[in-house]
């Protein structure tokens, strides 16, 4: 049971360190990359795109970058604190079907 509660506190954590990559994250890297006439495929590699949700390169020329909604990022974190410690809703709920096939088999 402890070593559940362990596993769940660092799923939590990796949870919340991406949402504050969303919220507080630099878009330094983006810019550059929107900036450059042709991407140098190894400066790309080392480059933090995290923030990025979609990039296009239309046929007319140029690019297009989308990035991830921080204000929802933020709601999320607020969301995480007020939960006193809980589980996310989806979270929880993958959990009880994980444990609704281990002891059923058939996940009814």
């Amino acid at each position: 049971m402890e070593e559940h509660s362990q596993a769940e506190d660092k799923f939590r954590k990796r949870i919340r360190r991406g949402y504050e990559r969303l919220a507080f994250g630099t878009i330094a890297d983006a810019v550059r990359l929107i900036l450059a006439e042709e991407p140098n495929l190894p400066e790309l590699g080392k480059m933090d795109l995290y923030n990025i949700a979609e990039i296009k390169r239309p046929k007319g020329g140029g690019m297009e970058i989308k990035f991830f909604d921080r204000i929802k990022a933020l709601q999320c974190l607020e969301a995480m604190d007020c939960g006193n410690g809980k589980a996310l809703p989806l979270y929880t709920t993958l959990q009880e079907c994980a444990r609704s096939l281990r002891e059923n088999g058939d996940g009814v």
